[in-house]
């Protein structure tokens, strides 16, 4: 039986996925911050679909929690077969209007946590000859919109180069897109939604199942929505001036993680 590992695992997209893998037969590893959530999500995964389900507390914005995710992935004995990088958050703010301490947070937890943790679980994935990671960006990454928006960018194009490195090993690294997704995300921001069009949402249930789809198919990018993807094929034809004014009439973040 296969082993995932899920950061952000207790809420929003990181929860989809743990439902789904679970539903699949796979084992898991739950990361968050809140132990006993975790520890209700767990028991409630084993009871319903026979699984095991580890639960690991680590805030990855921190050095230690890091860490200790990055000794999980490099254990050989117990080896993690998918990854899914889904931890992050959003800041509330334009720029200079959020506090540099978190700025740099958010870079932390988007940037230097999903490299250091696709690196820890694609070395023994590479050496075994098989393996995947997913890591959640947003449809932010094409839009003009601050350190958000940056930072998956980075997760984009990061992925798509480990992707096109690791091509014939085995192992397939992609980068999901969503766009805005019913997730506890904008509430724990504290971002209002009121302005958002309904048809914009997404569920999260269907945003995994898109992915695990596109995984399956070998692509390194994942736009799990025809909507969307009709969005960002409009928006290479339109004016970046343009983009960063819908992106700040909607709110400051595109999509949960």
């Amino acid at each position: 039986m296969t082993t995932a590992l899920i950061t952000g695992a207790t809420a929003g997209i990181g929860a989809a996925f743990a439902r789904r893998l679970a539903a699949d037969g796979h084992n898991l590893v739950l990361v968050a911050r809140d132990v006993e959530r975790l520890r209700e999500q767990a028991t409630e995964l084993h009871d319903r679909h026979g699984i095991e389900a580890d639960v690991l507390s680590a805030d990855l914005s921190e050095e230690k929690g890091i860490v200790s995710v990055e000794d999980r992935l490099a254990d050989r004995v117990h080896p993690v077969d998918l990854l899914v990088n889904n931890a992050g958050f959003g800041n509330k703010g334009r720029y200079l209007q959020v506090p540099m301490a978190d700025e740099l947070r958010m870079l932390k937890v988007h940037c230097e946590a999903v490299l250091r943790l696709t690196s820890a679980a694609a070395e023994g994935m590479q050496e075994r000859g098989r393996g995947g990671v997913v890591n959640v960006a947003s449809v932010a990454a094409f839009v003009p919109r601050g350190t958000y928006g940056a930072s998956k960018s980075w997760v984009v194009q990061f992925t798509q180069g480990a992707a096109r490195d690791l091509a014939g090993s085995g192992v397939r690294l992609m980068a999901l897109c969503p766009g805005f997704v019913r997730t506890e995300f904008h509430e724990r921001a504290g971002m209002g939604t009121d302005n958002i069009p309904g048809w914009m949402w997404l569920d999260a249930d269907k945003v995994v199942t898109a992915a695990m789809q596109d995984l399956a198919r070998g692509k390194s990018v994942s736009i799990p929505d025809a909507r969307y993807k009709t969005l960002l094929g409009l928006a290479k034809l339109a004016p970046r001036g343009v983009l960063g004014g819908i992106s700040t009439r909607t709110g400051r973040k595109y999509g949960p993680s």
